[in-house]
């Protein structure tokens, strides 16, 4: 996810997109089953043949579903945007939306079917971003 700031310093640093996220995914810890959040400090990200955007860069893990636990994906994707736009109404941190999103459509991919798996706003896995 990207970020843009309006307020950086002319003396930002710039760097190259893909560099920039190649370094992030070496920065995850592969051995965590719960869904982080990644960032990179403010930068000018540049893409090329497409231009140069000032911002932040935001690298979401998914929930390590164990293959027993894992029933049907269908509207994992639909939950993951759902509970991002949740969040974004919430006013929830970037560095929290997205873990809170993947353990929501982690959550869904427990059960049968694009709506049935859908964590109620009260379920003990989302204790910990529901305050």
């Amino acid at each position: 996810m990207l970020e843009r700031s309006v307020n950086a310093s002319p003396s930002t640093e710039e760097v190259d997109v893909d560099s920039l996220l190649e370094s992030l995914e070496l920065r995850k810890d592969k051995s965590a089953s719960v869904p982080t959040c990644i960032s990179s400090s403010v930068a000018k990200l540049k893409a090329e043949g497409i231009g140069t955007v000032t911002g932040k860069l935001y690298i979401g893990t998914a929930e390590s579903v164990p293959p027993s636990e894992l029933i049907d994906t269908t509207g994992a994707g639909d939950a993951f945007i759902g509970a991002v736009i949740y969040a974004i109404c919430s006013k929830f941190s970037l560095e929290t939306m997205l873990p809170f999103a993947a353990n929501v459509a982690g959550a869904k991919c427990r059960d049968l079917g694009a709506r049935s798996g859908l964590p109620y706003r009260a379920d003990p896995r989302l204790a910990s971003f529901i305050k």
